[in-house]
């Protein structure tokens, strides 16, 4: 994989040399360029074209949900938030950003959120050359099993154990517990394909198994964010909070 090109928005000249700082032992990262306010990194974003931009919330100008409306769907780097406050965690991954991290975060936390980043590139690169996959559906008409072809090797799963469907485009991610899997369906056809009384839409690009829910957590009211069995923790955004908690009462 080629360097990452990233950019750091901060309007602490302190807090951007903290994150460079942290970064500098990656090989994998090239730092392109840097923004202190909302103007200047829409700028630089269009300049650079950084593929990973580390973003903080709260800047001069425009903060950093204005500077990602402000940017074209291709323009759209992979997004970090860095911020101190902690109350716009559920916005920020509405806006579809990989990851929140709260000051002051430490080495091992940038270094996962990094981690992620590049594992979502990676899922970007199979798409250049993506599984292939046909569904089977039981005389209930729902889906049932899922087959996927990949190098030759041909695996059979069945519904109830995707963990949850994370959308890529016009490709869904399967997450099982222990691998995923990229298909080039989308994610509202297979939303209409699976069983609704066992998976549930709670987000713009996720659809979470009711049965891998091992914890719920009220998050500001009517948002929330849920724990699966496998540890992942997926939020739920206020559009879809009232479908899931009455389905979660109902099973």
């Amino acid at each position: 994989m080629p360097k990452i090109r990233a950019a750091i928005i901060d309007d602490e000249p302190f807090a951007r040399e903290r994150v460079r700082r942290l970064l500098a032992d990656d090989a994998d990262i090239e730092i392109v360029g840097e923004a202190g306010d909302g103007f200047e990194a829409v700028s630089l974003i269009k300049r650079a074209k950084p593929a990973l931009v580390f973003l903080d919330v709260q800047m001069p100008g425009k903060d950093g949900f204005a500077v990602l409306a402000d940017l074209a769907t291709d323009e759209m780097p992979i997004v970090i938030f860095l911020t101190a406050y902690d109350q716009y965690a559920v916005k920020a991954f509405e806006a579809a950003a990989l990851d929140y991290l709260l000051k002051p975060f430490d080495e091992d936390r940038l270094a996962k959120a990094v981690a992620r980043a590049k594992a979502q590139m990676q899922i970007a690169d199979e798409i250049e050359q993506p599984e292939t996959s046909e569904i089977f559906k039981s005389e209930t008409g729902f889906l049932e099993r899922v087959l996927v072809k990949k190098g030759g090797r041909v695996f059979f799963f069945k519904t109830d154990e995707i963990e949850w469907i994370e959308a890529y485009g016009n490709y869904v991610r399967l997450h099982f517990p222990q691998q995923t899997h990229l298909l080039r369906e989308t994610i509202s056809s297979l939303e209409t394909a699976l069983d609704p009384r066992r998976f549930v839409r709670v987000h713009r690009s996720g659809i979470v198994n009711l049965d891998r829910i091992r914890e719920l957590q009220t998050v500001f009211g009517s948002r929330a964010r849920l724990i699966l069995t496998s540890g992942a923790e997926i939020f739920v955004s206020r559009r879809y909070f009232r479908k899931l908690s009455k389905l979660i009462e109902q099973s």
